[in-house]
């Protein structure tokens, strides 16, 4: 009976120890969270001594990379334009992107704040003379730009691993849509911004712009720069698809106005709609945006 206890006293040591070894062993991973590094789109060092607890973001992209990153526990605070996914509206809000409330931010008690491409430099440094740290990510106007966006705003959470799944997944979506349209015939397209008294496009140097000719349309805006156009230029090139945004019943007023009801497109009921913000925000939905775009020009492919 002794000998028993005495082999059963031995395990449960040996147990004890192994145990308290390997807690010791994984003590230095909480080490690794510490001395966050990057360089933001300022090219300003943003330095971080741990990870944020209590994150504001200025920007709807940001704000839809931190949900797609599962670290929404974090945020406290988020910009009016913030709206997906549904879960953001239990979020406070603290304001436009260019001039947010000051006051509020500051009653939040963010660790960091995450701000977009309409962030101003006198809003920057307010916050910073308050001892609020700041990080204002927005890459350049393509895909690369958003996985930099995204891969940047993982790694100040603590979390790249899964930012570069999430840039993975949108590089292989990309790759999905462009070999389903390699045979597929170019359809020409207006892509309509905004309408009515003056027009407006996704010119061929936008990012949006190159979206609808990988998705395999052919823009007739393709050779203007920048946003602005010409209703005299719509009827000229007198496009077979025109998509417009799903918001605001813009689908209906552009069909139902006496300056485009005639166009052969609005005639064939070829005029679409889609979720714009897909396009336009730099963030994990913008592979997504591509893909609705291209089942739009060519459902066939799908």
């Amino acid at each position: 009976m002794k000998y028993i206890r005495r082999i059963t006293i031995i395990f449960v040591s040996l147990v004890i120890t192994l145990s308290l070894g390997a807690c010791q062993k994984q003590e230095p991973k909480k080490e690794q969270v510490k001395g966050i590094k990057i360089t933001d789109s300022y090219n300003r060092e943003v330095v971080l001594d741990k990870l944020p607890q209590r994150v504001v973001t200025l920007s709807p992209g940001a704000t839809e990379t931190i949900f797609a990153l599962k670290k929404e526990n974090v945020l406290v605070g988020r910009s009016d334009y913030d709206d997906y996914p549904e879960a953001v509206s239990k979020v406070e809000k603290v304001g436009g992107l260019e001039n947010p409330n000051i006051e509020k931010i500051t009653e939040l008690k963010p660790d960091l704040v995450i701000a977009g491409a309409h962030f101003s430099k006198e809003v920057l440094k307010k916050l910073e003379d308050l001892g609020i740290k700041v990080a204002v990510l927005y890459g350049e106007d393509s895909f690369d730009g958003a996985y930099k966006n995204i891969l940047d705003t993982s790694e100040v959470l603590g979390v790249k691993e899964d930012g570069q799944k999430i840039v993975d997944g949108m590089k292989k979506k990309v790759t999905q849509v462009e070999d389903k349209l390699k045979s597929a015939k170019k359809v020409k397209l207006y892509y309509v911004v905004d309408f009515g008294k003056e027009d407006y496009t996704a010119g061929g140097d936008t990012f949006v712009g190159q979206l609808i000719e990988k998705a395999g349309g052919d823009n007739i805006a393709k050779d203007v720069k920048g946003w602005n156009y010409s209703f005299e230029k719509i009827v000229e090139n007198n496009p077979d698809m025109i998509i417009v945004s799903d918001k605001y019943d813009a689908k209906k007023r552009f069909i139902q106005a006496d300056r485009y009801k005639d166009l052969s497109a609005v005639k064939a009921n070829k005029v679409f709609e889609i979720d714009d913000n897909m396009l336009v925000r730099q963030g994990p939905r913008q592979a997504d945006g591509l893909e609705a775009l291209a089942k739009i020009l060519h459902p066939e492919a799908f």
